[in-house]
């Protein structure tokens, strides 16, 4: 095997190497060092819905705490949110 076969080897061997890890997610900062990158598959998605309704369950229980001169009781937020998590 003569150098330029080598050189080729190297740079065949590198960018396999370059496309295994794209496919992976792993990528590289301007300082070399490796960190990976979130695909937006189903399970990303299901998170982030599950948050979304995290968040607006946070938001009414905010609001029922902050909320002293409404003429709903506290029992019926709390039946609301249960009644909505079901969906």
């Amino acid at each position: 095997m003569g150098p330029f076969e080598m050189v080729i080897g190297i740079v065949l061997i590198v960018t396999i190497g370059s496309i295994v890890r794209a496919k992976h997610g792993i990528r590289r900062d301007h300082k070399g060092g490796d960190y990976f990158v979130a695909t937006d598959n189903g399970e990303t998605k299901a998170l982030q819905a599950e948050i979304r309704a995290l968040k607006d369950r946070i938001q009414v229980l905010e609001r029922i705490a902050t909320d002293h001169n409404r003429a709903v009781t506290l029992d019926q937020e709390i039946e609301k949110l249960r009644d909505s998590s079901k969906i």
